[in-house]
């Protein structure tokens, strides 16, 4: 976090003087930034700050040189994807890890 701090790649959303969301992004590599991660706490969910915070997180990416910005999400979660999807972000691939046991 101190790394991302120190380009300004860590946003954290306030309502009224308390942190309601966090998004961050990496330094552009070859033009591309990646968002994440994403959070807001349950008790606080549901109001539109993570949408809020990414979007800032994504335009800041894009002001830092970013010419591509990426955002790995989970497939399950309608309300991130749906979230995700209305700043923009479209489904590029789907991937599993597997790993040998």
């Amino acid at each position: 976090m101190r790394e991302r701090l120190s380009y300004g790649g860590a946003l954290l959303w306030e309502h009224d003087g308390s942190p309601v969301s966090l998004a961050a992004f990496s330094r552009p590599i070859a033009g591309a930034s990646r968002v994440g991660p994403v959070y807001t706490p349950p008790a606080v969910r549901g109001r539109g700050y993570a949408a809020g915070v990414t979007h800032a997180a994504s335009g800041a990416a894009h002001a830092a040189g970013a010419r591509e910005v990426l955002l790995f999400t989970d497939l399950a979660n309608p309300t991130s994807n749906g979230i995700y999807q209305r700043a923009g972000y479209v489904p590029v691939e789907d991937r599993v890890l597997l790993e040998a046991l």
